[in-house]
């Protein structure tokens, strides 16, 4: 325990020391958020969330407890992304159990708001391509969401996570001006994440084309390190550098499957980047799934309580980032 204590007061000292935005965690109960320029802020000026994003919560329901949150939270994480996919086997619009998904994202927010943490209730689209597809189910599931959780100052909204198959950002466009109006409903000054095209990738027809009349809006951008570069890397900064609000909603230290090899080193690239401009970032995935990106090893029973032998090599990376050991 006491060394245990010993590397939370170190990695909070070295977060102190740090130039740039402040980690959002460190005031404790988590605060109200707002978008100013590129920036994401609370009363105190600019922050930067730093976490993790469960798997599919249809797949994986048992990381979201309480201990496992706080466990990620006491290695420096201010923030979780509550996955729930829409198309996929057992996805909320292809055959799911709708309300029990729906019971998960709501366990999930109240377990971060325990937790002192942010949550992203994140509508996963993947191969449904389009976010339009299903968006009669996300214009309910939001406008439940929402108003479950009104008033609550640590919810996140990201409203479509990978728009992919050829899909162009007037599509993706036109399907957020018809969901964002559904969250302002219920809670005006929410922020709100928007996927971009090519699997999150061109922020730069978002940066050209940005949704106007509505405040705290963000864009994500997604990569994984072994198969995302520099041509992304720029495309980020110069998107950012434009005045774009950016989101990394989903990163990995592998390639874009999931799989492949780890490389840390450019990880540590995109890190740098991401911290020298203040971008949040959440990292890919929670689980004990047999590939690279999962933070635990394949044969990891446990859903907290994690010893060092139990973290995979993407999750001792992580680790070491989040606590700055």
């Amino acid at each position: 325990m006491k060394k245990k204590l010993i590397s939370i007061l170190t990695a909070m000292t070295l977060a102190a020391m740090a130039p740039g935005p402040a980690l959002a965690a460190e005031a404790g109960t988590p605060g109200p958020l707002h978008v100013e320029g590129a920036r994401l802020c609370d009363g105190n000026g600019p922050v930067q969330l730093r976490g993790v994003s469960t798997h599919g919560l249809a797949w994986y329901p048992d990381y979201v407890n309480i201990d496992c949150f706080r466990e990620l939270h006491d290695w420096g994480a201010n923030v979780i992304r509550l996955a729930m996919y829409t198309a996929e086997y057992g996805g909320y619009c292809e055959g799911g159990d709708q309300e029990a998904l729906k019971k998960l994202v709501k366990d999930g927010v109240r377990y971060a708001t325990e937790a002192g943490m942010y949550a992203i209730v994140d509508w996963h689209i993947l191969s449904d391509f389009d976010p339009n597809t299903h968006k009669d189910e996300a214009i309910a599931f939001f406008e439940e969401m929402s108003a479950a959780f009104a008033g609550q100052d640590n919810v996140l909204y990201e409203i479509c996570n990978e728009p992919n198959g050829g899909v162009d950002w007037a599509a993706v466009k036109a399907y957020a001006l018809e969901v964002i109006p559904v969250i302002r409903a219920n809670d005006p000054d929410a922020v709100i994440i928007v996927g971009t095209p090519n699997w999150s990738q061109m922020v730069d027809q978002a940066a050209a084309d940005p949704i106007t009349g509505y405040d705290n809006i963000m864009y994500a951008l997604h990569f994984y390190a072994d198969t995302h570069r520099d041509d992304l890397r720029q495309r980020m900064k110069a998107a950012a550098e434009a005045g774009l609000p950016i989101f990394v909603t989903e990163y990995g230290t592998c390639d874009a499957s999931g799989n492949g090899a780890v490389n840390e080193e450019q990880a540590d690239i995109w890190v740098a980047l991401m911290d020298e401009l203040g971008i949040s970032y959440v990292n890919w995935n929670l689980s004990n799934k047999d590939e690279s990106s999962a933070i635990l090893q394949s044969g990891c029973t446990k859903t907290s309580g994690f010893a060092p032998e139990n973290l995979s090599q993407s999750g001792k990376w992580l680790y070491r980032l989040l606590t700055g050991e």
